[in-house]
């Protein structure tokens, strides 16, 4: 589950971007082009887009942006917001990516993220995406709520975020030690968030000035951090780096419980297990969760609410969006990247840069194979992979489900194959519990998903019509249903549903652009860091999940918002945090 967390982007080590920046230039008239070719919906709610006949307006642009997902309309809103002109190439029907929202029969659903918190702060240590909406001067209307449901082999239970909540839970599933253990971790990590929070992820740029913009600019609240924190807290805050599992072991936490616990967040926020996240990421996550007053936060509308906002923000500074536009390839002329060529043959020039937000294995596709050089190609290529997913969108009536029916529902099947074993892990989000409008009248709406734990091997080569891609769609489901049929409870029935799509990897892969349908790379910390936004091209840059920070809609913010910075010069940049009061 990619939660909307905030995290220390500058806890990470990044390539710094090669480049020059862009001179302001004036706002120009926003085009947004939708194609309505009338197809019936897939399987998976998608739509098959037909590619266009002809590109609708003007086929140039300062800054091309291939793909719109978060990290894509992040960057392009800001680098608009900064007066270059931006044109946004999704070769979907609709926009957001990953994000993006579809509706069937009345019924809206969310594709991909759901879990979120921080939409609503403001200043230095707002959520990234949180700090691109106040940029762009755009309002996410949400619902907060505090809690959700978790199933485990021990039992279940309401789990709400806050200091002492959790106590009550650590009674009954922990050791007599537990609630001791847990404090203990508190009291150790945060501590730490000080430093953690301390500079802002949108002050981030990708080369020298940002000794001006972040180092310089935010010295002295990051000095105050580590004197507040004291010699024990400052010590601490060197293993911000490091895995979170090292934290752990030198607390000499026990519980199988909590580590257990501890696994499954870790895993929720970034994909991984504590033994591959940075330590500075979890620590935020904590100071967020585990403080007075912490609360979790749905959009109104749904997620695709969130990918509105983002292309509201981008248009009123000029920006344009431009769907059903496939790029086929990145074009490259005297060495560097000069535009794109689309599947229908138009070519679309870049004239300062061309900025890619699909993943680094779908970038290296659109690249010809004599410009990239054999280190690049072998980094790529040799880059671990996460699995990819399943996915089980229902609609179905809500007479005779219990009225308490809460938003998110977590279930783990078996603690001893790990939380991300295949078919162990499921997340189930009902939105219309909170946000009604998403189904029709007494109805309700449900995306239930294996978070990057589906094999794609399992998959591969496999006909999407054939009776055995079928029988493996209902064998892998399975779980997913089984997963509902127990959150949802008595009232609850498979034959009433009036929508049931099941979406596979292979589904990840065709309509989402992804390689093997992959939910990104498996970079675990400690042992190599993401890549940076610059690549060997002059004119390419990258943003996304395949770069720094990672994984999650808060690292896909900062990653768009780090190029879009890098590419103007220090002083606008500095203008612009200046601008939201960062």
């Amino acid at each position: 589950m990619a939660l909307g967390l905030v995290f220390p982007s500058f806890m990470q080590i990044h390539r710094p971007l090669s480049l020059c920046s862009f001179n302001s230039s004036t706002v120009r008239k926003t085009v947004l082009a939708r194609n309505s070719n009338g197809q019936e919906p897939s399987s998976t709610g998608s739509i098959a887009v037909k590619e266009k006949k002809a590109f609708p307006g003007k086929p140039e642009a300062d800054v091309v942006v291939i793909g719109s997902g978060i990290a894509g309309l992040c960057c392009a809103g800001l680098l608009a917001r900064y007066g270059q002109d931006v044109l946004v190439l999704e070769s979907h029907d609709l926009p957001g990516g990953a994000a993006h929202s579809f509706e069937i029969k009345g019924y809206k659903f969310d594709s991909g993220p759901s879990l979120f918190s921080g939409f609503q702060s403001r200043g230095p240590q707002a959520n990234p995406l949180a700090q691109v909406l106040d940029a762009l001067g755009v309002s996410l209307p949400c619902v907060k709520y505090d809690s959700w449901m978790v199933y485990i082999p021990e039992g279940e239970f309401l789990s709400r975020i806050g200091p002492t909540e959790f106590f009550k839970d650590l009674e009954k599933y922990g050791t007599p030690n537990a609630v001791q253990e847990w404090q203990k971790l508190l009291d150790a990590i945060l501590p730490m968030s000080a430093a953690a929070m301390a500079l802002p992820p949108l002050s981030i740029r990708g080369d020298f000035g940002v000794l001006s913009t972040a180092a310089a600019r935010y010295a002295p609240s990051l000095l105050k951090s580590f004197v507040q924190m004291g010699p024990q807290g400052a010590l601490g805050a060197t293993k911000l780096l490091r895995p979170f599992s090292e934290v752990i072991d030198s607390l000499e936490l026990k519980d199988p419980f909590i580590r257990n616990w501890v696994d499954l967040l870790s895993f929720l926020l970034a994909g991984v297990k504590t033994n591959g996240i940075l330590s500075a990421e979890m620590v935020y996550m904590f100071a967020e969760w585990y403080k007075p007053g912490s609360c979790l936060e749905y959009p109104l509308h749904g997620t695709g609410a969130v990918v509105d906002a983002l292309v509201q923000g981008m248009k009123k500074f000029g920006g344009r969006l431009s769907i059903g536009s496939h790029v086929e390839k990145i074009v490259i002329e005297n060495d560097r990247a000069s535009g794109v060529k689309l599947r229908s043959g138009q070519f679309v020039r870049a004239k300062k840069a061309v900025i890619s937000n699909a993943s680094m294995w779908d970038t290296l596709k659109l690249l010809p194979k004599e410009v990239v050089p054999k280190s690049y190609l072998d980094r790529v290529n040799t880059t671990p992979q996460c699995e990819s997913f399943m996915h089980l969108h229902l609609g179905f009536d809500a007479e005779g489900i219990r009225e308490d029916l809460g938003i998110h529902h977590i279930v783990v099947n078996d603690w001893e194959r790990g939380v991300d074993a295949d078919q162990n892990v499921v997340l189930i989000s009902i939105p219309s519990v909170l946000s009604p409008d998403l189904a029709p009248p007494g109805k309700h709406v449900l995306h239930a998903y294996l978070p990057g734990t589906e094999p794609f091997g399992l998959w591969e080569g496999l006909d999407r019509r054939s009776t055995e891609y079928k029988n493996l769609k209902a064998e892998r489901s399975e779980v997913m249903w089984r997963a509902v049929e127990r959150a949802i409870g008595a009232g609850f029935s498979r034959d009433k549903c009036e929508v049931k799509l099941v979406g596979t990897p292979l589904t990840h892969q065709r309509f989402l652009r992804r390689n093997r349908g992959t939910y990104g790379p498996a970079i675990e910390a400690g042992k190599n860091s993401f890549p940076g936004h610059s690549t060997p091209i002059p004119q390419l840059y990258c943003c996304g999940d395949s770069t720094f920070p990672g994984i999650g809609v808060p690292a896909v913010a900062a990653s768009g918002a780090i190029v879009a910075n890098s590419l103007v010069s220090v002083s606008q940049h500095s203008q612009l945090l200046d601008a939201i009061g960062i």
